[in-house]
C-alpha cells in the first residue's frame, strides 16, 4: 500500500497533505513529496495528516527524516491532524516538529502571525489524488 499527496503552495507557506498509509512501501514516494516541496515555495510546510489511515515506524522516520532536510534548506515542518494512535517516534535528535490537532488550527496559527488570510496558491498533486479544481502541472 501506498501514499498519494498533494501539495500547495500559499505565500510563505506549503501544505503537503498525504492519503493513504504511510509505510515502508510508501517512504520513497513520501521523500519524493519532499523533494517537490523543497524545490517549490518557501516557509514551513505543514504535513496534513487528515487523509492519512495510518503510519508506521518507517513512516514516522521518515517524517523526521523529512523535518531535517527541510530544516537544512531553512525551512521548518509540522504536522496537523496526525493519525488516531496519536503517536510519533521521537529520534531525539532532529529538529522539533510541532503539531497541531488539525489542519485549520495549523493555519490559523500561521495567518494569525502573518496578520491576515493568505489569498492564492499552486498545487500540485498525484494522479490518485481525489480530484477537485484542476491543479497546476
Amino acid at each position: 500500500m501506498t501514499i498519494d499527496w498533494r501539495y500547495t503552495v500559499e505565500e510563505n507557506l506549503g501544505i503537503l497533505s498525504v492519503a493513504g498509509h504511510l509505510g515502508p512501501d510508501a517512504v520513497r514516494r513520501f521523500t519524493g513529496a519532499v523533494g517537490w516541496t523543497l524545490a517549490r515555495g518557501t516557509g514551513p510546510v505543514i504535513v496534513d495528516l487528515t487523509e492519512l489511515r495510518g503510519w508506521s515506524a518507517e513512516g514516522q522516520l521518515a517524517i523526521a527524516e523529512a523535518a531535517r532536510r527541510l530544516t537544512e534548506a531553512g525551512r521548518s515542518l509540522e504536522l496537523a491532524a496526525i493519525p488516531a494512535d496519536g503517536s510519533l517516534v521521537p529520534t531525539g535528535d532532529g529538529p522539533p516538529i510541532p503539531v497541531h490537532a488539525d489542519l485549520a488550527a495549523a493555519l490559523a496559527t500561521h495567518h494569525a502571525e502573518q496578520g491576515k488570510q493568505v489569498q492564492g496558491h499552486h498545487e500540485w498533486r498525484t494522479t490518485g489524488w481525489p480530484s477537485g479544481e484542476q491543479a497546476d502541472t
